[in-house]
């Protein structure tokens, strides 16, 4: 929402709802600019924070992207440019340029420079890998020693330095999965009927058009990361050149794409809610608070009021009605271990993941192939064996 215009796609708060508070933070930056970063996001937004509060105001952070406001609450980034360093500061954006290169390339360098935070990063998360690399690069010192500083600070934790905001508290808004489901795919449609095509279409002519035509357009920085542009690629850029037909059935094949892509993040942010905020270990954890939303006509029961009642609370330093939520950390969790599923040529890291993964679909198609396939050389190494039938060489080579 920090990008101007594209009201419809980045489900921006409406003008109205706007003009009942004032809000901050929307519509300042420029779509094209590609390299606007959290960093940049945490850098506006704390002084914004300081001036609410010295007006005697409750600041009030308002999600979607959960990575933005941890930034907020924990001290958990790395601005190198504030960083005295004695190496060379390279021109241009150092991460888009090492993210160029070669999954195994960049795992290869940043072993050599920083192998403790290599061993931490999984070999094709290219992102955080050239992350890694670059803070190396622009202050000559390893990420996981600074991370490391940043943790042993007073008040802070395993995951991160101290709480920012000792006295914040979070309101999380929940809903049973089959009401999120369906509210999301009527979103969906809301926003088609309310332009989004023709919002995209024009972003499309003004912006996007030279990129697509050099095959040089990017999905992984700065607006086209948004929800909404690559689902929409293949119908933008065939439309008028195609039959009528086939630019319907791309429509519509993009339309069922950024229904199936919003579930998923939305499961993604309410996964990231539970590791990082509920499971969270050590002290600096502000308390979490459940709203049920899946029934909308009990709007004034579940949410507001019990939300008002926790937010004065707050104002008034008492205790709130509500009980915070709680889950239990497990000491034993090893958020780093690696573990390589041969059968699906897979690295996972961390137990939790691991555990997972092997009750996956893909691991258990994988493990139900490989049985029947145990099954199928056992019986022809029987039938073989009797005399009866000549074993071929094909029975023989099954990849077990």
């Amino acid at each position: 929402q920090v990008y101007k215009g594209l009201d419809i796609i980045t489900n921006k708060v409406s003008p109205q709802e706007q003009r009942l508070c004032r809000h901050h933070m929307i519509s300042f930056v420029d779509p094209l600019v590609s390299n606007y970063t959290v960093v940049d996001f945490r850098d506006k937004a704390v002084p914004l924070i300081s001036y609410i509060f010295a007006r005697d105001k409750i600041p009030i952070v308002v999600g979607g992207t959960n990575y933005y406001i941890e930034s907020l609450l924990w001290k958990v980034l790395i601005n190198t440019k504030e960083m005295p360093s004695s190496a060379p500061r390279p021109d241009g954006d150092r991460k888009v340029e090492l993210e160029q290169l070669d999954s195994a390339e960049l795992h290869r360098r940043l072993s050599q420079v920083d192998p403790e935070m290599a061993a931490k990063l999984h070999p094709h998360d290219k992102r955080k890998v050239a992350r890694s690399l670059q803070v190396f690069e622009e202050t000559g010192i390893p990420h996981s020693e600074i991370l490391q500083q940043q943790q042993q600070e007073e008040g802070g934790g395993p995951l991160g330095g101290p709480l920012k905001y000792p006295h914040s508290c979070i309101l999380w808004l929940h809903a049973d999965q089959a009401a999120l489901d369906a509210r999301l795919e009527k979103r969906v449609d809301d926003m088609v009927a309310a332009g989004l095509l023709e919002e995209l279409r024009d972003f499309h002519r003004r912006y996007n058009r030279e990129k697509v035509a050099e095959n040089r357009q990017d999905y992984q920085h700065g607006i086209f990361q948004s929800i909404g542009f690559k689902e929409f690629h293949e119908f933008l850029v065939t439309e008028g050149n195609c039959s009528p037909e086939t630019s319907a059935l791309l429509l519509e094949k993009g339309i069922q794409a950024l229904k199936q892509v919003t579930k998923r993040y939305a499961r993604r942010q309410n996964k990231w809610v539970r590791n990082r905020f509920l499971k969270r270990p050590g002290p600096n954890v502000p308390p979490v608070y459940g709203l049920e939303v899946s029934d909308l006509q009990r709007w004034e029961e579940d949410v507001l009021k019990p939300a008002l009642e926790i937010v004065e609370s707050f104002i008034q330093g008492r205790e709130p009605p509500a009980e915070p939520l709680r889950m239990e950390h497990d000491e034993k969790e090893n958020k780093r271990s690696h573990h390589v599923c041969e059968l699906c040529d897979r690295l996972i890291i961390g137990d939790r993941e691991w555990a997972a993964h092997t009750r996956s679909k893909s691991h258990l198609h994988h493990l139900k192939k490989r049985r029947k396939l145990e099954e199928s050389g056992r019986a022809g190494g029987t039938v073989g064996d009797s005399g009866d039938t000549e074993t071929s060489d094909e029975d023989g080579s099954l990849p077990l």
